[in-house]
């Protein structure tokens, strides 16, 4: 799926960064600890019985945070002000991100874990289910989220974490072959790279070699009406497949249309690179894929635009979003004073817009992201996330992805659509139920 997301995004960004507000006056900045030792010792004399009055006098108090060291920084000054706000103590300890999911796992049940860390959404139904993290209330602040990075973030129709990023795969097309205007729907595109002289070849369409990347192509199975699962009216999704029926069978179709049996425009051959350089090189005058891979392009002397992926079938194509937040422990020492810090100081234009700095992500916070969307590449892809649906955050969707990503092989490779697919489905379904 996705390769180098953060120094891909980054070098896309570096050219439209604005200074950091850290916004910390003449506070002292947190202080900052390496995690050598994997393990984060608690201060018995610092923990209080978490009856502060979170927005009073908190001396004495200390909040221990876990953070990568690219967003470590960002933290310190929002932190900063809260101290002197406050009285209290936030540690940011830097871990690496690779062993922030199952270091809080381990940790938070024996109480040597974080009050809060940095994670992804789409750990959320695991840590719910394992009881390690707590609820949040935002307050009026949470209407000035993107919709999305809120449902992101929600499980059960509760918000057990702030969202401060979120990123999504777009419509990436080179403007010397096709121009600027993006394709509403999959028809649109297909004249246009044939007017332009590809029709062999008018999209490239990635599948992780004869992996399967469903991730990648999930907006065109979105505008059939066949979700990966249903959501409720609040968003959070339920374990109900949502790819069966007549829906995931006109997906099918269409997959089975442009393969080997059909058009040819679909192939098991495209990997990450492959892609890439035949993008890069002008094969092809469009791509579905993240702002990770702009740099690629544009160092090849690629002009592109973003917009977002045109419906195949009648309904609007959403894909995936990812969403970055920083989830509230179960055993926080101070559960009042930890949701102060994040619904009043991380939750900040100045903190969100710091936080994209030092890793360049569009922000959660609607007025941040319109801010960093300036750039024309960055509101491309933020106009489709806004199109877009959460990554389901259930655990059920560690069952989804060993059968529904080769199913998408099979049929660019020619097998039946009436069979494979509804065996898939029910095969995810059977793998829910055990």
């Amino acid at each position: 799926m996705r390769k180098n997301v953060g120094i891909g995004v980054a070098l896309l960004a570096s050219a439209s960064l604005l200074a950091a507000c850290g916004g910390n006056g003449d506070a002292e900045p947190a202080e900052v600890e390496t995690d050598d030792t994997e393990t984060t010792e608690p201060d018995e004399t610092d923990e209080t019985d978490g009856e502060e009055d979170a927005g009073g006098d908190a001396s004495g108090s200390e909040l221990v945070v876990w953070s990568d060291a690219e967003r470590a920084e960002a933290i310190r000054n929002a932190a900063a002000d809260f101290e002197a706000d406050t009285g209290a103590t936030v540690t940011v300890v830097q871990k690496n991100f690779e062993d922030l999911r199952s270091d809080f796992l381990a940790q938070v049940p024996t109480g040597e874990g974080p009050d809060i860390t940095v994670g992804a959404h789409d750990w959320l139904g695991e840590f719910v289910e394992s009881g390690v993290v707590d609820t949040i209330d935002l307050g009026d602040r949470a209407a000035d989220f993107e919709d999305v990075t809120l449902e992101a973030l929600t499980y059960d129709g509760q918000l057990y974490a702030l969202p401060y990023a979120q990123e999504a795969v777009g419509l990436i097309q080179n403007t010397e072959l096709v121009g600027e205007e993006s394709p509403e729907t999959w028809d649109e595109l297909i004249d246009m790279a044939t007017d332009a002289g590809f029709a062999d070849r008018p999209i490239i369409f990635y599948t992780n070699g004869p992996e399967g990347d469903q991730y990648t192509s999930y907006a065109f199975q979105t505008s059939f009406g066949a979700p990966v699962f249903v959501q409720d009216e609040d968003g959070s999704y339920t374990n109900e497949v949502g790819k069966g029926g007549d829906a995931g069978l006109a997906y099918a179709q269409w997959l089975y249309d442009n393969g080997s049996a059909g058009t040819g425009y679909f192939s098991d051959t495209i990997d990450y690179d492959i892609g890439n350089e035949l993008f890069a090189t002008g094969e092809s005058p469009f791509i579905v894929q993240g702002p990770w891979t702009i740099p690629t392009f544009t160092e090849a002397g690629v002009d592109v635009a973003v917009g977002p992926i045109p419906a195949a079938g009648d309904e609007t194509a959403a894909p995936f979003v990812g969403v970055q937040g920083f989830y509230l422990s179960s055993q926080a020492s101070n559960a009042l004073l930890a949701n102060e810090f994040l619904a009043n100081y991380m939750s900040t234009d100045e903190a969100q817009q710091a936080l994209y700095d030092a890793d360049p992500r569009i922000p959660a916070l609607t007025a941040v992201a319109e801010e960093v969307s300036s750039d024309p590449i960055i509101e491309g892809f933020l106009n489709s996330a806004q199109n877009g649906v959460p990554m389901p955050n259930i655990p059920e969707m560690g069952a989804v992805w060993d059968f529904w990503n080769p199913v998408q092989i099979a049929l660019i490779n020619g097998e039946d659509p009436e069979s494979v697919w509804p065996t898939m489905v029910e095969n995810v379904e059977n793998a829910i139920a055990d």
